[in-house]
């Protein structure tokens, strides 16, 4: 059986799933994009094609297969977009929560049965209906875990807004003992670089005490600040509005001093190796037109 274990963003990787972009199917109508980014693909005629991504994440496998990861792999289904799997579950401390997802991508997760099988049930929440959250919002960070949400009495009317307030409140309750912070997450149907779809496309904590962030993705400014004070000014690496949308907040780390990053993100990737990481860059600019970058290819099941 596999002993769940994730405590935090960044202590050394053991286990994890990496999605799949086998059989991703055609390139969707635009009426059937969950993003502005893959909407603006769709309609430019830019959107990502199979051979391109399959490359994408086999370079990316291969970086796990360098470092000793047991890498899952979902089964690939028919005509199924199945490259993010964070968004379908993910794991805080010995707990596998089952995200309630969008309706139309429930099958993802009946194509990771073969992980499941291998974890305990009483392992496994499946949280109410009312209960909606993605992988992409939820970071376990020690003592804490930092929820991304949206709260406004607008929330129906956003395809990007994924985590509402009753997960925030569930998650509480699951893990009475962690101090739970919540951020309100700037929402655009219409505008990607106005749109932060999870807390990953806006904030990503990283080892050595370092963090990256895009001060635009909150709707609240505090909350912002507390993040900077959280970190400390000087340890935190602020991404344009440009950069956002490239997804450099959306790197993943495999150990405190390991980072695997996009090899196009010049300029965060020079200051992580100012900073003393070792930075694995691969190719990921293909997946990236569909608002999803590195941290939401993987669902860490064992890190140390």
């Amino acid at each position: 059986m596999l002993k769940l274990h994730v405590n935090d963003e960044i202590s050394r990787l053991k286990v994890l799933v990496l999605g799949t972009a086998k059989s991703c199917g055609p390139t969707p109508k635009p009426e059937e994009a969950y993003d502005p980014k893959s909407l603006e693909h769709i309609k430019a005629g830019t959107y990502p094609v199979e051979s391109d991504m399959v490359a994408e994440m086999e370079a990316l496998a291969k970086v796990f297969e360098k470092y000793g990861v047991q890498v899952y792999r979902p089964e690939v289904l028919q005509d199924c977009n199945q490259i993010f799997s964070r968004d379908i579950a993910f794991v805080i401390e010995n707990k596998l929560i089952i995200a309630n997802i969008l309706p139309d991508r429930e099958k993802e997760v009946e194509a990771i049965l073969h992980v499941l099988d291998e974890i305990d049930d009483e392992h496994i929440l499946h949280p109410p209906e009312a209960v909606h959250v993605e992988g992409g919002d939820v970071m376990p960070w020690g003592d804490y875990i930092f929820i991304g949400t949206y709260t406004g009495s607008d929330y129906a009317d956003y395809i990007t807004a994924r985590t509402n307030k009753a997960a925030v409140e569930y998650i509480s309750e699951q893990f009475p003992h962690k101090k739970i912070k919540s951020f309100e997450l700037r929402k655009s149907n219409t505008d990607a670089k106005q749109n932060a779809l999870h807390l990953d496309c806006c904030f990503q904590p990283l080892g050595k005490g370092k963090a990256i962030l895009h001060k635009n993705g909150f709707l609240v400014e505090e909350e912002y600040q507390w993040l900077v004070d959280f970190f400390g000014k000087d340890n935190i690496f602020e991404i344009t509005s440009d950069e956002m949308y490239q997804m450099f907040s959306n790197v993943f780390s495999i150990s405190p001093e390991i980072v695997i990053s996009e090899k196009n993100f010049t300029r965060l990737n020079e200051w992580l190796r100012e900073q003393g990481f070792t930075v694995e860059e691969v190719p990921y600019a293909e997946i990236a037109k569909q608002e999803g970058l590195l941290r939401c290819s993987t669902l860490p099941l064992v890190r140390e």
